[in-house]
């Protein structure tokens, strides 16, 4: 199976780290945050792993050559010219990912979650995409119903809501930035730089778009510097 590594983005929540580096590039403990997760891939049986790059996009380039792709097989999808989101930068990897169902995950998400499972549960179901999310406190969150399908957005702060699906309850989650996805969802993503959540959220309106739970998992979105400290003490 593929998968789609997103190493695009500006890492300003970790500057001045990433003044001179792309959050791609951060190191854990002597392992850059992209060779955690290569290795981490490819561990969960992923054999072809496309990166997008943008941010000092270069440096990312000549990493991965001066390691010989840590024994993988890598196709990098440009976005140097623009950075297009998640959304955007998911259509943009179409040419190389619309074959078969397909992983998608953050670059900067560090995690022991059993992805092979999460596969297995995701193609068992014939679902359009499968959402690693968990009960963990945070400022956006997705609604599912008790079925676990997606029903909405929220952001706790502000209070903005988008519904999909008008339920009498919402179980909030939080998404992990890991998903399988079916190829037949790029014939719905348009072109144009956006998040993937929106149009996950007009999908899940007539599309099966359901979350994975795995909050007993080890998980870290190391966005932050207090975050990083965390990888650091999690992941040796």
């Amino acid at each position: 199976m593929k998968a789609l590594l997103f190493s695009a983005g500006l890492g300003t929540r970790l500057r001045p780290i990433t003044n001179d580096i792309p959050k791609a590039l951060v190191p854990v403990n002597g392992k850059t945050l992209l060779q955690r997760n290569i290795e981490y891939l490819t561990s969960q049986g992923i054999d072809e792993i496309v990166i997008n790059v943008h941010h000092f996009h270069q440096k990312v380039i000549d990493f991965l050559a001066e390691n010989q792709n840590f024994g993988t097989k890598i196709i990098i999808s440009d976005e140097s010219a623009e950075v297009l989101e998640t959304g955007g930068g998911l259509k943009k990897a179409e040419p190389y990912l619309n074959d078969a169902d397909f992983v998608v995950m953050n670059v900067d998400i560090l995690t022991n979650l059993n992805l092979v499972k999460m596969i297995e549960n995701h193609l068992d179901n014939n679902r359009s995409a499968t959402l690693a999310v968990t009960t963990r406190a945070s400022t956006r969150v997705l609604l599912f119903d008790e079925d676990l399908q997606l029903c909405g957005w929220k952001n706790i702060k502000t209070n903005e809501t988008k519904i999909s699906r008008e339920k009498e309850k919402y179980y909030p989650m939080a998404f992990s930035g890991i998903h399988v996805v079916s190829p037949e969802i790029f014939q719905y993503l348009p072109s144009t730089k956006h998040s993937i959540i929106q149009s996950y959220l007009e999908l899940a309106k007539d599309h099966s778009i359901i979350g994975y739970d795995h909050s007993e998992d080890i998980f870290v979105d190391v966005g932050k510097h207090d975050t990083l400290v965390k990888a650091i003490e999690l992941f040796e």
